[in-house]
């Protein structure tokens, strides 16, 4: 045995130790609310599609249209020969519906808040980040760069606290909008009006809220200004797959010139764009949706605190059962899987220590009896296994 091996098995059985080793499951998706896992039909409860649009019949012709029209790859970076036409008539679009001068769009969410940060370090960039925002935001607003310090979740005086003692001009504020395994939202317009009040500039993942929040279901903020970026992904609300960046044309303009991640890689295929194109086109006339969305959000965050159940502050479509110990968190995931429910544990390092938790992400489509049933299941587990 090599010493590296030795390493990597003693990581592992310190994970396994602890309740926080972490597995792949085979899954396959049987209906917009029911997956199969290990060969077992479950009602997902796990899924970020928060409209049920993967399913969406527009956006499945449009994406087989496409495929016709384009074929099924687009085999070279967006430099070489793969921007598309797609392409550009979907970052005129975005960029009309965020309010910006311009949009660019990566292939995926991860890598766009890694090397997009990366790439505005390079301004002799100071960044302050929540501290519960996304690994992929911390680790690029890390990579590369001392000028990073976290800020305690939400609290803005502490955030200005570390500002004031800041002399660097090229200052960030750097947040989620929804934050991932929460559900709560960030105070954005205190933050924003904090960045302008502090002559700084303001980064905003939006992944979450895309689709759900906002007056044409683009997110929270729908007022920003030349000193905001915003970023947002396709694979969620927008049920496809892609991320983007909304911004002024000068920073369009610079990532597209120093964004490692937009330059060296592949662009997405013609039907991935064309189901983007799609859900763009729909997404803004879905007032109606959203809102049924929200208010069945409400009802399940409330009748799980009248079983005792302790959902923190969510305010949107994600709902956690905090539970605290790793072992709490993997007992009722088996459990609801044991009963057709499937909700994954969310432990460390994803979350903070002692936190463990069951993250519920509720979709458009999730019918009543869905919702009742899991409702009655956690019901019972509360009372009797816990």
């Amino acid at each position: 045995m090599t010493e590296l091996t030795r390493k990597v098995n003693a990581l592992l059985a310190e994970r396994q130790q602890k309740s926080n080793l972490r597995k792949l499951d085979c899954a396959r998706t049987v209906s917009p609310t029911i997956i199969l896992i290990n060969g077992k039909e479950l009602i997902n409860f796990a899924s970020n599609d928060y409209l049920g649009l993967s399913h969406h019949p527009f956006l499945k012709e449009r994406a087989i249209k496409a495929i016709e029209q384009y074929g099924v790859g687009n085999p070279s970076s967006r430099f070489v020969s793969g921007n598309c036409e797609l392409y550009d008539e979907i970052e005129y679009n975005l960029a009309r519906l965020k309010g910006t001068e311009a949009a660019l769009i990566f292939p995926n969410g991860f890598q766009t808040n890694l090397t997009v940060l990366h790439a505005l370090s390079k301004l002799n960039s100071f960044f302050f980040c929540d501290e519960l925002s996304h690994s992929s935001v911390l680790l690029g607003a890390q990579l590369g760069n001392r000028n990073f310090k976290r800020f305690a979740h939400n609290k803005l005086d502490h955030l200005k606290q570390l500002m004031d003692k800041e002399r660097n001009n090229n200052k960030w504020i750097i947040t989620e909008s929804i934050f991932s395994m929460d559900g709560d939202l960030a105070p954005v317009d205190d933050l924003l009006l904090l960045s302008k009040t502090n002559n700084a500039y303001f980064y905003l993942d939006e992944a979450h809220a895309t689709g759900v929040f906002g007056n044409n279901g683009m997110g929270v903020l729908d007022s920003p200004d030349e000193r905001t970026i915003i970023m947002g992904t396709f694979g969620k609300g927008c049920g496809s797959f892609g991320a983007y960046i909304a911004c002024s044309q000068t920073i369009k303009e610079y990532l597209i010139n120093f964004c490692a991640g937009l330059i060296y890689t592949t662009a997405l295929p013609p039907a991935i764009l064309a189901s983007i194109q799609a859900a763009l086109e729909i997404i803004p006339h879905m007032v109606s949706e959203r809102q049924q969305l929200l208010e069945n959000a409400h009802f399940l965050k409330t009748e799980l605190e009248k079983i005792g159940f302790d959902t923190g502050d969510t305010k949107s479509q994600i709902i956690c059962l905090y539970l605290g110990s790793n072992e709490l968190a993997l007992s009722l995931s088996q459990y609801l899987e044991q009963n057709d429910i499937y909700a994954r544990a969310i432990r460390p390092p994803t979350v903070p220590n002692n936190t463990a938790r069951v993250r519920l992400s509720l979709s458009l489509v999730h019918s009543t009896l869905e919702i009742e049933q899991l409702i009655t299941t956690l019901k019972y587990w509360y009372a009797n296994k816990r």
